[in-house]
């Protein structure tokens, strides 16, 4: 049996408590080891063989799970954050289909949240921003036309932009040719719940004279929108004394 396992943004804490069991109790151990906190590995069973992915292709990752599969072990492939975001596991699932090899996953808290937190930051603020945009930058791997980031910032909802670190030149010019004005609330958030974790509210138009006044180059998530500045929003009308819902009548009636 085979477990896709969110690892969590960093902090060894912030696995999940199912994560945590099924790395206790695994056999084998696939982690991405350019991003996964290792500290997370130390709970692992006694004779747990453990693989960093980070200096395997796709091939000797999946050769060493039919392996541990054909030996009856139980693997865990251990990946940042949650998974199902840039955790390139559809193409291992497939895989995995073709050989009859069982798995499930398990979700992990992804490093936009450990952003948000790292901000004390609402990302959908009621008459400010109801919609979050999880997205990156163009770099050596193409996204589709329809998904640039001057596409979505015409929206103005909250950008959340993964893997664009490098590239806040190319991401500032896009967000401004999309709307977003020179003076547009951002932020910059390096390894979100890591000891080493560091955010810096800025603007679209400073983001990269802030990434380099910091030595920020990578590994860092950038947010965008009026969000950030959290100001000007309305309360929720969810606990509003004049709004009625299924569990407490409107004030006075």
């Amino acid at each position: 049996m085979v477990y896709f396992v969110g690892a969590g943004p960093g902090a060894e804490d912030l696995i999940t408590v199912r994560g945590e069991r099924l790395l206790k109790e695994a056999q084998v151990v696939i982690y991405a080891g350019s991003l996964v906190n290792p500290e997370l590995l130390k709970g692992v069973r006694e004779g747990c063989e453990v693989y960093n992915s980070a200096y395997m292709t796709l091939e000797e990752v999946m050769e060493t799970i039919i392996e541990a599969e054909k030996k009856g072990r139980m693997t865990v492939r251990l990946h940042t954050g949650d998974p199902c975001l840039y955790g390139a596991v559809r193409e291992q699932m497939d895989i995995l289909d073709r050989e009859g090899i069982p798995y499930e996953s398990c979700p992990g808290v992804s490093s936009f949240c450990g952003a948000a937190a790292a901000l004390n930051l609402e990302y959908t603020l009621p008459d400010v921003s109801q919609s979050v945009v999880i997205t990156r930058m163009e770099g050596r791997t193409p996204v589709p036309g329809r998904e640039s980031v001057r596409a979505f910032a015409e929206h103005g909802a909250t950008m959340v932009l993964f893997l664009s670190a490098g590239l806040l030149k190319e991401l500032a010019e896009q967000l401004l040719l999309g709307g977003f004005k020179e003076d547009t609330p951002a932020a910059i958030v390096y390894k979100a719940t890591w000891p080493e974790e560091e955010s810096h509210v800025c603007t679209v138009g400073t983001l990269k004279e802030t990434a380099e006044k910091y030595g920020i180059t990578k590994t860092a998530l950038i947010i965008v929108g009026e969000a950030v500045r959290h100001r000007q929003y309305q309360r929720s009308k969810l606990y509003d004394p004049g709004f009625s819902t299924g569990f407490r009548k409107e004030a006075g009636r």
